[in-house]
C-alpha cells in the first residue's frame, strides 16, 4: 500500500485500489474438491460392495470345504445335519442367517453346495438378490 503525502507534511489516508478479482483464485481448490468428493465417495463404496463380494466366495467356498470333510466322515443318517452344522461352523454370525448348505454322495465321492447372500454395504441389514455358490468335495469315509 502506498501512501501519499498531503500538503501538510502529514501522510494522507492510504490509496486502495480497487479490486476486479482478476488472476486471484483463492478458495479455488476447496470448490474443486467438493466437486470432486462425490466421486471419490462413490468409487469407494464400490469397493467395499467388491470387497463384500470377494468375502462372501471366501466364506462360501471355505464351508463347503468343511461341510464336505464333515459328512464324508459321518454316518448316513446324520449326514446332511453334520453337513449344515460344519458349513455354519465358523461363518459369522450375519452370514448364518442366509446360509443354505446341503450335501450328496455318489460315487464315493461327497459333494458339499453352500448358497449364501451378499450383503449390500453392511453385514446383516439388506442382502442383494442373488447368491454366491462354493462347492467341495471329498472321498467318502463312512456309510
Amino acid at each position: 500500500m502506498r501512501h501519499r503525502i498531503a500538503d501538510s507534511g502529514r501522510p494522507a489516508a492510504p490509496v486502495r485500489r480497487r479490486y476486479d478479482g482478476a488472476g486471484d483464485d483463492r478458495g479455488q481448490a476447496s470448490i474443486e474438491f467438493l466437486g470432486i468428493l462425490p466421486l471419490i465417495l462413490l468409487v469407494l463404496v464400490i469397493l467395499w460392495q467388491c470387497a463384500l463380494l470377494g468375502y462372501t466366495y471366501t466364506l462360501a467356498g471355505n464351508s463347503a470345504d468343511k461341510a464336505a470333510r464333515k459328512a464324508a466322515v459321518t454316518p448316513l443318517p446324520e449326514r446332511q445335519e453334520a453337513c449344515r452344522d460344519a458349513a455354519e461352523d465358523t461363518l459369522p454370525q450375519v452370514w448364518r442367517k442366509n446360509t443354505r448348505a446341503s450335501c450328496v454322495a455318489r460315487d464315493g465321492v461327497v459333494r458339499a453346495t453352500v448358497n449364501m447372500k451378499v450383503p449390500v454395504l453392511f453385514p446383516g441389514f439388506v442382502n442383494f438378490p442373488f447368491t454366491v455358490t462354493g462347492t467341495a468335495g471329498s472321498p467318502l469315509e463312512a456309510n
